[in-house]
């Protein structure tokens, strides 16, 4: 145990020094991926705090909404539901139902509010999907820069060898395992952000299927109220 801790540290060590005694090429190729992985788990934390802030208030502005006896009361209690995506939804079609009762006293165009709810949905998805972009390319790129960085390293090092003249695994091992270094850092910064992206896309396809449903429920309220 006592013995293999100091190797453990000096392995630590010696990857710390890998990466200062890195190219300049290879050292900006680690920045770059140093700075998208940073970017991602900014957007990772960000993301998460904001589903799980929409489900909560999903949640509560559902149970409001099927509390309320017309549409009206739902309005006025809109603004402390801000974080459900539901509440966009609501909103145009409220809206639509609002110029069709200014303009003809009832609902005499079904079709215009479906439209203005499914409208109300595509805004709400694109909301939840706003910087999905980010991640999604860190996840594809990154592995191919480090391997960019690793491919420059490894050509720096044979021709280092060729230039020695030295044939010996001793020679070239350090340029090598220096140039691997970057396929690891555009590794780690790869998995985070693909794993996150397939959970977060998840998670937005149950929140239009919640959308979808609450569209229906809004219809049926409608039909309930002006058409009883």
């Amino acid at each position: 145990m006592f013995q293999t801790l100091p190797a453990a540290l000096l392995q630590q060590h010696s990857l710390w020094e890998l990466v200062l005694a890195a190219s300049p090429v290879a050292k900006v190729v680690l920045l770059l991926l140093l700075a998208a992985s940073l970017m991602s788990w900014a957007v990772i934390f960000a993301k998460w705090s904001q589903f799980r802030n929409c489900g909560a208030a999903n949640a509560a502005f559902l149970r409001a909404f099927r509390k309320a006896p017309a549409l009206d009361a739902v309005a006025v209690a809109l603004e402390q539901f801000r974080a459900s995506p539901l509440t966009g939804v609501f909103d145009f079609g409220f809206q639509e139902v609002a110029r069709q009762l200014k303009s003809h006293g009832r609902i005499v165009n079904k079709n215009a509010l479906e439209r203005a709810l499914q409208l109300g949905i595509s805004e709400e998805v694109a909301r939840l999907e706003r910087r999905m972009s980010w991640l999604a390319t860190t996840a594809t790129v990154s592995p191919f820069v480090g391997l960019f960085g690793t491919v420059l390293g490894i050509i720096d090092a044979f021709q280092g060898l060729g230039t020695a003249g030295s044939a010996s695994l001793r020679a070239v091992a350090p340029g090598i395992s220096e140039a691997l270094v970057t396929t690891a850092a555009g590794l780690a910064a790869a998995i985070p952000a693909a794993v996150a992206y397939n959970a977060f896309g998840h998670s937005i396809k149950e929140f239009a299927a919640r959308m979808d449903d609450f569209a229906l429920e809004f219809m049926n309220l409608v039909e309930r109220q002006y058409e009883e």
